[in-house]
């Protein structure tokens, strides 16, 4: 038979603590392998939760984006594109500047089968600078009709959709309106192949079929304007 000492002691090491399920028991050495494991864990939160928060939060901030005058209605056609400057990055001069091009709706090119219809916001077309693929500049060529990325070779045709070349999705859009005389150029968004609106995405995200759900914009980045 066991001592009956040796019964008592051990019974006396391995009482249950309050919050033990039935039937386990909680020396005081593993008692004390949790409160060190515990306060560890504290600590490492004091110092990582910070961190992980000044790193995520950008992605929920939301900016409103202003609307930009770029000229009158007049010094823009509807089957050539102008070049005109923005302010994507107000606060950092120059480098928070970017090119969009700029032409008036043309029926006979802008109406196209399968794709949206036009709005309020497509009496103007403003196309994006940045290519599809991985994000270069690109610019648009006159005498080919094209907008070219001189990258990867990335092709776009006149509306800006892909026409050959690495890039997955058509060149973005800037919403734009009329107001005061001025042609004015407010918040950017995506399209997919059929020109349907979507909030920004970034180059390399596609937006067809079930890229739209595998591609997910960021919280703050609203796909209508802020009027």
């Amino acid at each position: 038979m066991p001592d009956r000492r040796q019964t008592q002691s051990k019974y006396t090491l391995d009482r249950r603590i309050p919050g033990a399920f039935e039937g386990e028991t909680v020396s005081r050495r593993r008692f004390m392998t949790m409160s060190v494991h515990t306060t560890g864990g504290i600590a490492a939160a004091a110092f990582l939760l910070p961190a992980v928060g000044f790193a995520v939060g950008p992605i929920f901030e939301k900016h409103k984006e202003p609307w930009q005058d770029v000229g009158a209605p007049d010094e823009f056609s509807n089957d050539d594109y102008t070049p005109k400057t923005i302010t994507i990055a107000p606060g950092i001069g120059e480098p928070g500047k970017s090119t969009v091009y700029v032409r008036k709706f043309n029926p006979a090119i802008d109406n196209i089968p399968g794709t949206r219809k036009p709005d309020q916001y497509d009496h103007f077309i403003a196309i994006s600078t940045r290519c599809m693929h991985l994000g270069c500049p690109i610019h648009f060529v006159s005498a080919a009709q094209r907008f070219i990325c001189p990258c990867h070779g990335g092709v776009y045709d006149f509306v800006g959709r892909v026409a050959g070349g690495p890039p997955v999705r058509p060149l973005d859009r800037f919403y734009t309106r009329v107001v005061g005389g001025q042609v004015q150029i407010g918040p950017r968004y995506s399209v997919n192949e059929e020109l349907r609106r979507f909030s920004p995405r970034d180059p390399g995200e596609p937006l067809d079929g079930i890229g739209q759900y595998v591609y997910p914009s960021r919280p703050s980045i609203r796909k209508l304007p802020n009027t």
